[in-house]
């Protein structure tokens, strides 16, 4: 049985989240009903990320197994099955047939996107926010996540995790031609917590909360004090890494 990782984009405003949910249209089930039918045998795949609904992702993978050889073009015969908010990027075999793409990724980045004047073309992909916000409280705001670890504060209830504890690598906000971008990277994210982060900054960046009071909130341990109102269509899973040598990538022929 050999184990096999697709590397995926896709348009999250198609989909109710990434998890299979029954036969609610989720980015799983697509996957999985468009493998079964390339292979012609029940397939199920296994993400790395769950994203809610509306989230997009610029990279994320998906494992499956199977013992049967897979189709020379098999990167193309996905993509013609795949819906089109949905494709596969690349291909690639394990070295070790129990490596997990969720559990053996060695970081995760995010990145949301924030745009002040309205532009009808940005809607579902980024957040109109048009109101003023002091840049340099956002600056400051995300220094701060990265001086803790507990981010119980930024999980949503009834997530079932067992931890709460995150390594947050990069935390900065960048500006993007006429947009206002969140990038951060971490160990792993809980569930909702890309999203309280950047809307409990915004609060602080309008004034609304102080640095001070910014610090107590996350050391609260309340996911009541957090905001998580921002909308999921401006979020994007921008990179998924996992230890060098590990995959070996599978090209088509054509």
């Amino acid at each position: 049985m050999a184990r096999y990782f697709l590397q995926i984009q896709y348009d999250g405003s198609a989909f109710h989240g990434s998890q299979i949910q029954g036969d609610t249209p989720t980015v799983q089930l697509a996957i999985n009903q468009s493998l079964s039918t390339l292979l012609r045998e029940p397939i199920e795949s296994f993400g790395a990320s769950r994203t809610d609904e509306g989230v997009h992702a610029l990279c994320s993978y998906y494992h499956f197994d199977t013992e049967q050889p897979l189709h020379e073009n098999f990167i193309y015969k996905m993509n013609a099955i795949l819906p089109l908010q949905i494709a596969v990027n690349k291909l690639y075999r394990t070295v070790d047939p129990e490596l997990n793409c969720r559990f053996a990724a060695v970081s995760r980045q995010y990145r949301y996107r924030i745009y002040k004047e309205k532009n009808p073309f940005k809607q579902n992909r980024a957040l109109y926010h048009p109101y003023k916000i002091d840049r340099a409280i956002l600056d400051e705001t995300a220094e701060v996540i990265k001086e803790y670890t507990d981010f119980e504060t930024f999980s949503k209830r009834n997530s079932q995790t067992k931890t709460y504890l995150c390594t947050i690598m990069e935390s900065r906000w960048e500006d993007f031609e006429d947009e206002l971008h969140y990038v951060v990277r971490g160990n792993r994210f809980l569930r909702g917590m890309v999203r309280g982060l950047v809307g409990t900054q915004l609060q602080a960046a309008k004034g609304k909360v102080s640095i001070e009071e910014f610090r107590k909130i996350i050391e609260s341990k309340d996911c009541t004090q957090a905001d998580f109102s921002v909308a999921g269509h401006g979020l994007y899973l921008e990179d998924i890494e996992y230890l060098e040598g590990s995959l070996i990538e599978i090209f088509d022929k054509n």
